[in-house]
């Protein structure tokens, strides 16, 4: 009897809050995948079974989709633990970053890469809750830095900005080559 205890608890499930959310997520996206397989794949006549092309990708993906629904009915038949919601928006509060990032990417061609860097640090630096000067000013420095670094020591060709045009001639040649 105690042996079945220790396998019990040897395959004991931890639920976290949102791990319903994620076991439909999966699902669906493993099944999607899968109905993609014969279009996306190709079948070769005269080919040994597994020297398909489709073959791998298929086990894998039925493997995907087999445990997806294990882990769905686990995660439907074990106790419900609040917070589900707070979970699944913490999960989307990291695609902000990927926001600033796209924000910082566009902005580049038109502000110039040293604006838009120290700019950026020192509001991403805000956005964390950073409030002192020291600190933000320590963001600054970094991202002048950073700047230095990759254009003038490791000459990484970047866009130069179109604010960069309306500088006097010689300030606008060194912006535009070491900025």
């Amino acid at each position: 009897m105690s042996r079945v205890k220790t396998l019990q608890s040897l395959f004991r499930r931890y639920r976290r809050p949102g791990d319903i959310v994620f076991a439909w997520i999966v699902l669906i996206f493993s099944v999607f995948l899968l109905t993609q397989l014969i279009d996306q794949t190709a079948y070769k006549n005269g080919s040994k079974l597994f020297a398909q092309p489709r073959f791998w990708p298929a086990v894998s993906l039925v493997g995907m989709t087999f445990f997806a629904v294990l882990h769905l009915l686990g995660s439907l038949f074990s106790e419900r633990i609040e917070g589900r919601w707070r979970e699944v928006l913490m999960w989307f509060s990291a695609f902000e970053y990927a926001g600033w990032f796209i924000a910082y990417a566009a902005a580049v061609p038109y502000t110039g890469y040293l604006p838009t860097t120290v700019i950026f640090a020192v509001a991403l630096a805000l956005r964390v809750g950073y409030r002192s000067a020291r600190v933000l000013g320590a963001a600054a420095i970094s991202a002048l830095i950073i700047v230095l670094l990759f254009k003038t020591l490791l000459k990484v060709n970047l866009p130069s900005g179109l604010i960069y045009e309306v500088l006097p001639d010689g300030l606008r040649q060194i912006m535009l080559n070491y900025f």
